[in-house]
């Protein structure tokens, strides 16, 4: 079940059609959501790198690559900072996908998602699995503080075989 990532952006929820972006993941190139048409894509939206808790998000998400990899699934992280700072951040943590920066206009992404935390200036901790034809067909906000972990991303791939 889908939560509220404020009172007046709620996070999108299953059912819906994953909104388009194109976000830089280098200086000079660009991921837009349309390339992964026909895989399974996870969208890990994240308040920021450096993070104690965002560190060990998304390094377990590395880790457990190979688990995402048997339901063809991509993943791809997605936060505010800018690409400097997810270049330094993904070579130290050995990240094996792309961590986009949804940095200017800041949070247009994130806020078409339903995950932008206003208060914060920042990406809320926000899962989506998108389908092969681009459904949303799972969501969760997690709080703040806490790692959301793989569980319900698995789930989810699981659920759509």
């Amino acid at each position: 079940m889908a939560k509220t990532a404020t009172a007046k952006s709620p996070l999108l929820g299953p059912g819906v059609h994953a909104p388009n972006f194109t976000l830089k993941s280098t200086p000079d190139q660009t991921v837009s959501l349309r390339e992964f048409a026909g895989k399974p894509v996870v969208l890990a939206f994240y308040p920021a790198d450096w993070s104690p808790v965002c560190s060990d998000q998304m390094g377990l998400y590395a880790q457990v690559m190979p688990e995402f990899k048997k339901f063809e699934a991509e993943v791809l992280g997605i936060s505010v900072d800018g690409i400097w700072s997810h270049l330094a951040f993904s070579k130290d943590r050995k990240l094996n996908f792309p961590l986009l920066a949804d940095f200017e206009p800041k949070g247009e992404v994130s806020r078409q998602y339903g995950a932008f935390d206003v208060r914060a200036g920042e990406s809320a901790r926000a899962l989506f699995v998108i389908d092969k034809k681009g459904v949303i067909r799972w969501s969760y906000l997690s709080p703040e503080g806490v790692n959301p972990g793989a569980d319900g991303i698995l789930a989810a791939l699981e659920a759509l075989e």
